[in-house]
């Protein structure tokens, strides 16, 4: 039998590294909310990852990046650019609380890496606090505050920094994990591959304020849950929480690679000159279509569907073998009453893509913002014929 679903899967075999689980279509072409794989049109509600924010072949980005590549295809950090900082005051305007300064990366892993080494430095503190089930990155720190990794997939002798992990929505745990040894605190609001998760608000609340107490900065990582899919520009503002640090990508380029890490005038003051570096971050290709990606989704009130969105489902459920919904707006978790998998495997066969989670009852829903409801109605009718257990 051969052991590839795809010709395009046989070909990467021969010189990529097998790592990745692979589903068992080609995408050959993308519109909208559609992936054209072969004769079958897909309706994505998975988005790459949470990656397209705006679909695909979206007529704005798609020019923006025409007029930046043919005026200036790429220039490094040694020189100012106007489009770096037409980015950096479009991602000010939306950005959380006391977030007033931008240092933009090429992934989310970078971002929260450079997150936590400042944290450290300006502390001088060797203790980080991260929540259970929690996904930050594959990088050294990153991955140190990544639940599990360690036993997976982490593969260095040692951490950079010791790491205490606080169980989910324990508020009474809070105090025993954060204390005057800890440099900072990172957590997902909406912890994304554990299933699209919301933390309870008593527990962040409880986690802001005892690094207030403590002087321990707290580190919000919207690298999936930023950029209005949650239905507010970010998480922390559905939570009332203001941040020291904010991390945010995916959602940010709509599907070029970039990154940002957000900081408080405060934490910014103790970062200077050759403290940071990149070399592709904040190139001019990249802001250029951050810039455009905010102003279409402020422009085009998609943050405000997210949210409608989400509604519409949450009242659809319990259907077929979809019993509940968690999350917030577009970064949203199915939970089930049999294998997600299953379940995952079942709409792709009726032309819908959803993504798995390490929650083995929960698929994912990270669809562009550019979703409709007739597209909710689709999973809706979709998840109907399905069987419940």
């Amino acid at each position: 039998m051969n052991q590839f679903a795809t010709k395009a899967q046989a070909q990467e075999a021969r010189h990529l590294l097998q790592v990745y689980g692979q589903l068992p279509i080609e995408p050959t072409a993308a519109k909208g909310v559609y992936l054209q794989c072969g004769e079958q049109q897909i309706l994505d509600l998975y988005g790459g990852h949470a990656v397209a924010a705006l679909g695909y072949s979206h007529p704005e980005l798609l020019a923006a990046l025409q007029a930046q590549a043919t005026t200036l295809f790429f220039q490094s950090n040694a020189v100012a650019l106007p489009v770096r900082a037409q980015a950096a005051d479009a991602l000010i305007d939306m950005a959380p609380g006391k977030l007033d300064r931008v240092f933009f990366a090429n992934s989310g892993a970078e971002a929260n890496e450079n997150a936590l080494r400042i944290a450290c430095r300006l502390t001088g503190r060797r203790r980080v606090a991260a929540i259970e089930k929690g996904f930050h990155g594959r990088t050294a720190g990153a991955g140190a505050v990544t639940w599990g990794s360690a036993d997976r997939w982490y593969g260095f002798p040692d951490t950079p920094f010791d790491v205490d992990f606080i169980p989910r929505d324990d508020a009474a745990a809070v105090a025993r994990g954060i204390t005057e040894e800890t440099a900072a605190v990172i957590l997902e609001l909406v912890q994304g591959v554990a299933g699209a998760y919301d933390l309870a608000p008593d527990f962040v609340t409880a986690i802001a304020a005892r690094c207030q107490a403590t002087g321990t900065l707290l580190i919000v990582d919207e690298v999936q849950s930023g950029i209005g899919r949650c239905g507010a520009p970010f998480a922390a503002d559905i939570y009332g929480v203001a941040p020291d640090l904010l991390t945010t990508a995916k959602s940010l380029g709509a599907g070029f690679p970039c990154s940002a890490l957000l900081l408080s005038g405060e934490v910014a003051a103790a970062v200077g000159p050759g403290d940071l570096g990149t070399t592709f971050g904040g190139g001019p290709l990249a802001c250029a279509l951050i810039s455009t990606v905010i102003e279409v989704i402020k422009r085009d009130e998609l943050m405000a569907r997210a949210a409608a969105l989400h509604a519409q489902l949450a009242a659809a459920l319990p259907v077929g073998p979809a019993i509940a919904l968690q999350g917030k707006g577009l970064l949203a978790g199915v939970r089930c009453s049999r294998p997600a998998r299953e379940i995952q495997s079942e709409l792709l066969t009726a032309g819908i893509l959803v993504g798995s989670s390490a929650d083995p009852q929960v698929f994912r829903l990270l669809p562009p913002l550019v979703l409709e409801s007739e597209h909710i109605e689709q999973l809706l009718a979709a998840l109907a014929k399905l069987p419940a257990a």
